[in-house]
C-alpha cells in the first residue's frame, strides 16, 4: 500500500505538537529563498555589489555545511526538543539583527548565524514530526473500545505534512521576502523573527521531549560513512548539481533586475513547480523509468535550461527560471533516494555526510557566479552552470553500479519519505 494512501487520510487528525513543528518548518524553509526578491533592493541600499550580496548565501551555506557535522552530535546529546529550540532562538536572534545591519558584511555575518540555526532546526524537525505523531495520532472506532485502535494519520500523514511544509516553505519564501520588502529590504528579516519567535513559542507549549537516542553520534560519523562507494558518488554528484541550482537561486535576480513584486512572483511559480514535482512527478517517474535514468535525463536538461536562460530574451530567462524548479523537484527528490539508500550507514548519519558535501557547493555559486560575471560577462555564469550540471549526470552514469546497489530495488515510495530529509538538511 502506498504509504501516502494509507497516512492521507489522517493528516489533519495530527497532535498540536506535530502542526508547532510544521509550522515553524514552514518558516526556517522560507527563508532559504526569502532574499531572492529583494537582493537588489539591499545591493542598492547598503551601496553594495552584486558578489558582496550574494555573500548572503555563500555565508548561510558555509555555516549549514559545516553545521551537518554538528546536529547530530547536539541532538542525541541534549535531546531533538531542546535542540529544535536552540536552532529556532538562533533564527529569531541573527535574523532580526540582519533586519538592523547598517553594512553588508554585518548582514553577511548575522546570515551565518541564522544559517546554524536553521541547519540545527530543520536536520531535526522530520524526526521529531514522525516521533510526535507515532505516540499520540492514534483514534479508536466505536468497535474498538477495548483497546488497540489505528493511529490518526500514523508517520506516514506527519511526513506528508512535513513535505507540504518544505513546498509552502519555498513557494512562499519569495513572495513574503517580495511583499515586505517592497516597502523596506529590512522588513523581510523582521518578519521571519516574529514568525519564528511565534514558532517557538508554539514548540515550547505543544512539543513534549522525545527519548534521546541510543547511541549518542560523533562530529566524525558522517565523514566516516562517506567511505562508501556509493554514497561518495552520490554526495560528489549533488556537489555539481547543487552548484548549478544554486547558480539559478542567487545570480538569476540580478539578471531578471525586476521589482521585488515581480521576481517574487517568478520564484513563487517556481517554488510551487519544485513542490509538485519533488512529492508527485517525481516518485512517478522513478517507477517508470529507473532513479538512474530519470536523474541523468534531468540534469541533462537542467544544464539545457540553464544555457536558455543565460542566452535567451529576458522572456525566455523568467520561463527558464520558473521552469528549472520543475528540474530541481526532481533531481532533490532522486538524490535522496542515491544518498540514503545506496549504503549501510544510518540514514540519519548517511544524510549528514551526503549533505555536508553538497552545500558546500551552495555556498560556492553564489560566491563564483558574480566573480565570473566580472571576469567575462553575463552569459558564462551560466555556461559554468551548464557544465557542473552535466559533469553531475556523468558522475551517475560513471559511478551506476555504485549507485544501483540497492536504489533501483528501493521503491519510489522512499524518495518522498525521505526526501525531505535530505533537502532540509
Amino acid at each position: 500500500m502506498d504509504p501516502f494512501d494509507a497516512g492521507a487520510g489522517g493528516i489533519l487528525r495530527q497532535p498540536k505538537a506535530v502542526w508547532a513543528t510544521a509550522g515553524a518548518s514552514v518558516v526556517a524553509f522560507m527563508g532559504i529563498g526569502l532574499v531572492d526578491p529583494i537582493l537588489p533592493s539591499i545591493a542598492q541600499g547598503l551601496h553594495a555589489t552584486t558578489s558582496q550580496v550574494s555573500l548572503l548565501f555563500t555565508s548561510y551555506f558555509l555555516i549549514t555545511a559545516v553545521a551537518m557535522l554538528l546536529t547530530g552530535f547536539v541532538s542525541s546529546r541534549i535531546g531533538s526538543r531542546r535542540t529544535l529550540l536552540l536552532g529556532l532562538a538562533f533564527v529569531v536572534v541573527f535574523a532580526g539583527l540582519a533586519g538592523t545591519s547598517g553594512s553588508v558584511a554585518q548582514l553577511v555575518g548575522f546570515r551565518a548565524g541564522w544559517g546554524l540555526g536553521n541547519a540545527l532546526f530543520v536536520s531535526t524537525a522530520l524526526a521529531v514530526i514522525v516521533g510526535a505523531a507515532h505516540p499520540m495520532g492514534v483514534a479508536r472506532s466505536a468497535s474498538d473500545k477495548g483497546g488497540g485502535g489505528r493511529r490518526a494519520g500514523g508517520s506516514a500523514a506527519a511526513i506528508l505534512l512535513y513535505e507540504s511544509a518544505l513546498g509552502l516553505g519555498m513557494a512562499c519564501g519569495p513572495l513574503l521576502g517580495a511583499v515586505l520588502g517592497n516597502v523596506s529590504w529590512r522588513y523581510p528579516f523582521f518578519g521571519t523573527a516574529t514568525l519564528m519567535a511565534i514558532g517557538f513559542l508554539c514548540i515550547t507549549a505543544f512539543l513534549k521531549e522525545q527519548p534521546k537516542p541510543a547511541r549518542r553520534t560523533s562530529v566524525l560519523d558522517p565523514i566516516r560513512a562517506l567511505g562508501h562507494g556509493g554514497l561518495a558518488s552520490a554526495a560528489v554528484s549533488a556537489f555539481f548539481y547543487n552548484y548549478t541550482f544554486f547558480t539559478v537561486l542567487a545570480f538569476t535576480p540580478f539578471v531578471l533586475n525586476m521589482t521585488p513584486y515581480r521576481s517574487g512572483a517568478v520564484f513563487f511559480a517556481w517554488g510551487v513547480l519544485l513542490a509538485v514535482f519533488s512529492v508527485i512527478v517525481a516518485p512517478w517517474m522513478q517507477k517508470r523509468f529507473g532513479s538512474l535514468k530519470v536523474l541523468i535525463g534531468s540534469l541533462v536538461l537542467l544544464a539545457v535550461d540553464v544555457l536558455v536562460l543565460g542566452y535567451g530574451t529576458h522572456t525566455a530567462a523568467v520561463v527558464c527560471t520558473v521552469l528549472s524548479g520543475a528540474f530541481i523537484g526532481v533531481n532533490n527528490t532522486v538524490y535522496t533516494e542515491l544518498a540514503l539508500g545506496v549504503s549501510d550507514a544510518p540514514r540519519p548519519v548517511a544524510s549528514a555526510g551526503y549533505n555536508f558535501v553538497r552545500w558546500f557547493a551552495a555556498a560556492a555559486a553564489p560566491y563564483f557566479a558574480p566573480k565570473i560575471e566580472e571576469w567575462s560577462d553575463i552569459h558564462i555564469p551560466f555556461v559554468v552552470a551548464a557544465v557542473t550540471a552535466v559533469l553531475g549526470a556523468v558522475v551517475v552514469a560513471v559511478r551506476r553500479t555504485a549507485l544501483t546497489h540497492e536504489a533501483e530495488e528501493l521503491e519510489p515510495r522512499h524518495a518522498t519519505e525521505d526526501g525531505v530529509t535530505v533537502f532540509a538538511n
